[in-house]
């Protein structure tokens, strides 16, 4: 595996996919989990159930691979380049600059990543949000990383994917004109938790990797995230056939891939948008998530939205009234972490041709 910086293309118009310091961190101990529970339990069904539904069908044969969606190679607006190649594959990260963007600036960054069950899913599902936050003069980017579907891999490699991505924009920093030291991370459901991963989990490295150079993002922007992968205190109806099955869909033991059982202290400021009425990833696993990072002194806020379900804040649903508002919150955090300056022009962006 190589990091790339090898351009693609500009994108044209047209064509897009409708679609939709590194150290091992310990976890901490059953006694801690406990006492973060005091207000909140989480039956383990619901856990599993978390999991079960973003990883459904993960065992896919080589040969439905073969046929599976391919992530489109270009979006409109923007130019791609290739950070991650793994043997033949080669992924691209998809570049969204400020109008008259030059190398010499240093301009505030953020990376999403796509959800889809770390099953499907590809880079246009956040085009939009690129677009609007480059409106706005910050470097926004969408990452392909490796799929189920398309590359037959398990959530450890797109994980492994996420913190391949973030590490090379701090590495071609200079060359993008994007401060390093500003990097945000986003996502929405598989690919929220990517993103809350990278704040919360120091492990899953690529060997060949600069380690000196960081792959935690500065800020997190979630979008229905999968923050709780497995069980936050004992039960007695732990179902061990689910736990086996849930470690083979991940990769590796949940725990590991959990980001509410790595929460600790100085972890990166959060933001989250979560439906009340989601099904797949329960809205409780959000509070859940947002009470820890408080109790141990880190920012984060959870706006919460009453009877929405999963990916309810994607550009073209409901006439994108929860785009419009989700985008306008999203403004006024980052505002708040000076990446961003004024008020919001989620209203004028949403007046524009939009492809």
């Amino acid at each position: 595996m190589v990091l790339r910086t090898r351009t693609l293309s500009i994108a044209k118009a047209g064509g897009l996919d409708a679609a939709t310091g590194q150290r091992h961190t310990q976890t901490q101990p059953e006694s801690q989990g406990r006492q973060d529970m005091r207000t909140h339990a989480v039956p383990f069904r619901i856990v599993v159930l978390v999991a079960v539904v973003l990883s459904a069908g993960l065992e896919v044969p080589a040969r439905q691979r073969k046929g599976a969606k391919p992530a489109p190679k270009t979006l409109a607006g923007s130019r791609a380049e290739i950070y991650k190649k793994i043997g033949d594959v080669e992924l691209p990260i998809h570049i969204f600059e400020p109008k008259d963007h030059r190398s010499q600036h240093r301009r505030p960054a953020v990376v999403f990543f796509f959800g889809g069950g770390w099953r499907g899913g590809t880079p246009a599902q956040f085009q939009y949000h690129c677009r609007y936050l480059a409106s706005r003069g910050m470097v926004a980017m969408t990452a392909e990383y490796r799929v189920l579907s398309r590359h037959g891999v398990k959530a450890v490699s797109c994980f492994r994917d996420a913190r391949s991505a973030i590490r090379w924009v701090r590495q071609n920093a200079e060359r993008l004109g994007v401060d390093p030291d500003r990097v945000a991370a986003g996502g929405g459901s598989a690919g929220g938790h990517l993103a809350g991963a990278l704040g919360t989990i120091r492990e899953f490295d690529e060997a060949d990797e600069d380690r000196a150079i960081s792959a935690v993002p500065n800020a997190l922007v979630l979008f229905n995230p999968a923050l709780v992968l497995a069980p936050v205190r004992a039960l007695k109806d732990r179902p061990s056939d689910k736990l086996a099955s849930l470690g083979e869909r991940m990769g590796v033991e949940p725990e590991r891939l959990s980001p509410y059982h790595h929460v600790r202290s100085g972890q990166p400021p959060t933001i989250i948008f979560h439906g009340k009425a989601d099904t797949t990833v329960p809205y409780v696993t959000a509070e859940l998530f947002a009470k820890k990072m408080k109790d141990v002194g880190n920012r984060c806020e959870l706006v919460g939205y009453e009877g929405q379900a999963h990916g309810f804040f994607n550009h073209g649903r409901s006439e994108n009234k929860h785009f419009v508002d989700t985008v306008g919150k999203m403004d006024a955090f980052l505002v708040s972490l000076e990446y961003l300056k004024g008020p919001a022009t989620v209203d004028a962006f949403m007046q524009q041709r939009l492809p």
